[in-house]
């Protein structure tokens, strides 16, 4: 029956409107603008996220070539967002740490993080090259999927592309309980973000059931993107264990960010064994028995 056909959300505009909006972003700010750098790696990361839905659908080569100009313009800002993200970590560590910091303040390393990047407004001509380079990535990104045929993607194909998303998040999931590494835990963050920004497509399914799931992967990967910035912390601090090598103020500081670490972890696996539960179906997580499109 006409009554019982679901249509999901329409791809194409949204995935040109991120393009855009990062445009907008970028030229109407500065570089340094930290809020700014954010929301368009995350505009980056939502674009990718739902090109990936339709890649069985639409030609490979323009898929491919979009792909490589939309990571491109992720990984020229990565270097500014990874600075202030660190920074504002150390900072956040020294508020509730203040004593530990004292005895630290002869720290090379804590020095420079600490440091406020240069205030005088201006740009430099690397600075300024890098914003133009992205601008005409985004320019002409928006330009070819305009013209791209996105507007009749088979749904029942989109479906199956989130449940090979889903299952690579839940071999993300397991190989992370089994092999603990840093490394590891970070991509289960970036495919669990994947997942979540291609949900958002799928509410008509199921309003409240995607909703509510969303807002639990929204709260994993923000436990694991702070497990993240701290892992980044001990890499910018340059720390290595090694008995009496390093002054044991250091060591305490360590300690306290992996123990901050074990805090974050310990909010993520109770979360993403409900979601990402070995031999659990898409379908049912999304609150379906039988689904046709």
């Amino acid at each position: 029956m006409e009554s019982d056909f679901i249509k999901l959300k329409d791809i194409k505009p949204a995935l040109t409107g991120y393009i855009n909006e990062a445009e907008t972003i970028l030229q109407s700010s500065e570089y340094h603008d930290e809020e700014a750098v954010h929301d368009v790696r995350v505009l980056m990361k939502k674009a990718r996220a739902i090109l990936r839905l339709t890649m069985p659908q639409i030609d490979r080569e323009f898929a491919d070539r979009e792909m490589r100009a939309l990571r491109e313009v992720g990984n020229i800002m990565s270097s500014w967002r990874n600075t202030a993200v660190v920074r504002k970590t150390l900072k956040e560590l020294k508020k509730r740490h203040p004593d530990i910091f004292i005895k630290l303040k002869g720290n090379v390393n804590i020095n420079i993080l600490l440091k406020k990047p240069g205030e005088n407004g201006s740009e430099t001509n690397d600075e300024k090259n890098k914003i133009d380079t992205i601008l005409d990535l985004l320019k002409k990104s928006g330009y070819h999927f305009r013209f791209e045929p996105m507007s009749n993607l088979n749904q029942q194909l989109l479906l199956n592309e989130l449940e090979v998303t889903y299952n690579r998040v839940v071999n993300d999931y397991l190989i992370c309980r089994n092999y603990h590494k840093p490394s590891k835990i970070h991509e289960l963050r970036k495919s669990s973000k994947d997942f979540l920004y291609q949900l958002w497509f799928f509410r008509p399914l199921n309003a409240a059931a995607i909703k509510s799931l969303e807002k639990r992967i929204d709260s994993l990967a923000r436990y694991l993107g702070k497990y993240n910035d701290l892992t980044q912390l001990l890499k910018e601090l340059d720390y290595k264990y090694e008995y009496t090598a390093n002054p044991p103020e250091l060591d305490e500081l360590a300690v306290i960010i992996k123990e901050e670490q074990d805090r974050c972890l310990s909010k993520v696996w109770p979360l993403a064994h409900k979601i990402y539960c070995p031999g659990q179906k898409l379908l049912s997580l999304l609150g379906f028995k039988v689904l046709v499109l």
